[in-house]
């Protein structure tokens, strides 16, 4: 049994997971006790950030990376991201692609030896140069050593009766919050104060010590066709919404806050490929709709699909983490680790 690090497994029955539940905390318990005494850890000659979260699902790690490398360059560095890159059926990594898009200039190594890949990189022009690595999902990937890990928790699920897999939803138990550097609380926008300070209290209580910000997910504008427009472009408008990702209830929702109305939902499951049965499904579905809106991280398969030749218009939001509480302090955090402390 391994400790899953990638889309959602198929949900088992009620009575199986249970079963196996506490046979999946042995084995994660062993493998983390392994990593603590430093068995199978690398570790680089620059800082690494890992961000990750304790959950199968959506958390935001994608616009968290983002805000990392942000906060790096902002300082002067030249960061790095590095992930195990799930393949679109172009071959790429649909993730690596949304990065290339995203953050031009920063390299990016996606392949499941996240390891290798870095010293590949780093062998390369490009790489030689990059002083910081941004672990994409790395929380678990515990053979790169870390200077700082980001875990985030959606705090639109109900965290206090989280059970690990295959009976809940959780990779790793709530005590594993102790290696912790900094604990995001996402999807703030999704979540009551009840829901809020429950989170709070399940963090305190497993890592008392480290510091907790929360953060939104707001959608800044939005790409319509090769236009920039803003959200209430879709104030009004009908629409079919299409996402392979982690959380699409959470990009639903964004896509009714922002006004649309949605006419059709076509959800397949976290890194689909958007095959010719999906894609057909899509287009169906566009015939009594106004646009269609689709996330960052799929129109960068679907691009690649008829779906790129049509004049209807694809929507797609631009993802920002809007904080709460706690960025200067998490900023701050990520700027240390690549600027030379003040004198005294």
């Amino acid at each position: 049994m391994t400790v899953p690090n990638g889309p959602m497994p198929a949900v088992l029955g009620a009575t199986l997971g249970r079963a196996l539940a506490p046979v999946y905390g042995m084995v994660v318990t062993h493998r983390n006790r392994r990593f603590d005494a430093g068995v199978g850890v690398v570790r680089l000659d620059r800082p690494v950030i890992s961000v990750g979260n304790l959950s199968v699902g959506g958390t935001g790690k994608t616009p968290m990376v983002r805000w990392v490398c942000e906060r790096l360059l902002d300082a002067g560095a030249t960061p790095a991201i590095a992930m195990r890159g799930y393949k679109s059926a172009g071959g790429d990594s649909d993730e690596a692609m949304e990065y290339a898009d995203a953050l031009p200039g920063v390299p990016v190594g996606a392949q499941p030896d996240r390891t290798a890949g870095l010293r590949a990189l780093f062998a390369t022009d490009a790489g030689s140069a990059v002083n910081a690595v941004v672990l994409d999902d790395g929380f678990q990937h515990r053979r790169i050593a870390r200077d700082l890990d980001i875990v985030l928790i959606d705090c639109s699920r109900p965290v206090v009766c989280a059970r690990l897999l295959p009976a809940g939803w959780l990779r790793e138990p709530m005590a594993s919050l102790s290696r912790a550097g900094t604990v995001v609380l996402t999807h703030a926008e999704r979540a009551s104060e009840a829901a809020l300070d429950a989170a709070r209290t399940v963090v305190v209580q497993y890592a008392p010590d480290v510091p907790i910000a929360v953060c939104e997910h707001a959608w800044a504008s939005l790409r319509v066709g090769a236009d920039d427009c803003p959200v209430d472009w879709l104030l009004g408008k009908r629409v079919v919404v299409a996402c392979a990702i982690g959380n699409p209830a959470a990009f639903i929702a964004g896509v009714r806050g922002a006004g649309a109305e949605v006419a059709a939902e076509v959800v397949l499951r976290d890194h689909d490929a958007f095959g010719r049965a999906a894609v057909a499904r899509i287009e169906a579905a566009m015939s009594s709709a106004d646009a269609l809106v689709v996330t960052e991280k799929d129109w960068v398969k679907l691009r690649r699909t008829s779906l790129a030749e049509s004049e209807f218009p694809i929507v797609r939001p631009s993802l920002a983490m809007c904080f709460r509480e706690g960025e200067d302090g998490l900023a701050g955090r990520v700027r240390a680790l690549v600027q030379p402390a003040a004198p005294a």
